[in-house]
């Protein structure tokens, strides 16, 4: 088990939801977040991932070969081969609490699944977005590092990004 909290430690936190594992647009969006992670995109941010879905953890650990291979990605080496966990909620305690179930979206028992939920978490444990997509729509997880970005340079900063900001970009002093 993860204690969340301390499993986040001193840095910033990224945690997701997916609506089902070997799902087509879910294996491609766990796919993206492990290319990110494998090439240190979060890293860099001092940022770590986790997603979350209502499926059994046999099913994650399965899965989790399926992602690397669609996605064209090595197993990484070691105890952990994926290179961030997945939380198996089976029983939709925590998605409930997070208020990331999609009534719309049911399995095969009539129960209802998760939502594509983003929840990015500062070193403080404060909630600082929440985005919440239809199962039918992938993530831009390009804009989900730009938010972070955006995030860590406005906390640290006494500034304002624009739209369409992007690391590097002008910024406004506050």
């Amino acid at each position: 088990p993860i204690k969340f909290h301390d499993w986040i430690g001193e840095g910033w936190a990224i945690l997701f939801s997916h609506p089902a594992d070997f799902t087509p647009v879910c294996t491609t969006e766990l796919g993206v977040v492990a290319k990110l992670a494998k090439s240190g995109e979060f890293a860099k941010r001092n940022t770590k991932v986790i997603a979350i879905s209502c499926d059994e953890v046999s099913n994650h650990l399965g899965w989790q070969d399926d992602i690397l291979a669609y996605n064209s990605l090595e197993k990484s080496e070691g105890e952990h081969p994926f290179p961030y966990p997945i939380i198996a909620d089976p029983k939709r305690a925590l998605a409930v609490t997070f208020g990331m179930i999609d009534p719309l979206e049911i399995d095969k028992a009539g129960l209802p699944l998760t939502a594509r939920a983003v929840f990015v978490i500062d070193p403080k444990k404060k909630l600082r977005l929440s985005i919440l997509y239809p199962a039918t729509t992938g993530r831009n997880f390009n804009e989900i590092l730009r938010v972070l970005d955006s995030l860590q340079l406005t906390e640290y900063n006494q500034v304002a990004t624009p739209a369409d900001w992007k690391q590097g970009d002008k910024c406004m002093v506050l």
